[in-house]
């Protein structure tokens, strides 16, 4: 499914497409799997729901495509936008990941 696209993918949207041929638990540990070896990451949206994207040069267990999000108010679809952002240094704070979500309207509803 995430070779077909580029844009993100709801955990609800994926556990209703696989309903028929796999339970919920199954489609999350799937999903857990394939976070692990660097195939895919997650994060979640400005309303808490997680979404899952394919990785660009990732590995096994490093995760190295931090970069911000973009969510659609209109249509509602997610996709990973390709800037590169960098990761503030906080002294006393040890900072292992970000999420940074651009909310507006997508290039196909403003047209």
């Amino acid at each position: 499914m995430f070779n077909r696209t580029d844009k993100a993918i709801s955990a609800v949207a994926l556990v209703d497409s696989f309903k028929e041929t796999m339970n919920k638990s199954t489609v999350y540990r799937i999903l857990d799997r394939l976070e692990e070896d660097g195939i895919i990451h997650a994060f979640n949206d400005t309303d808490g729901l997680k979404w899952y994207a394919r990785c660009k040069g990732c590995k096994d267990g490093k995760h190295t495509d931090d970069h911000p999000h973009f969510k659609c108010t209109h249509c509602g679809s997610m996709e990973c936008l390709p800037v590169a952002i960098q990761i503030p240094s906080v002294q006393e704070y040890t900072i292992q990941s970000s999420e940074v979500i651009l909310v507006g309207e997508c290039a196909d509803c403003f047209s």
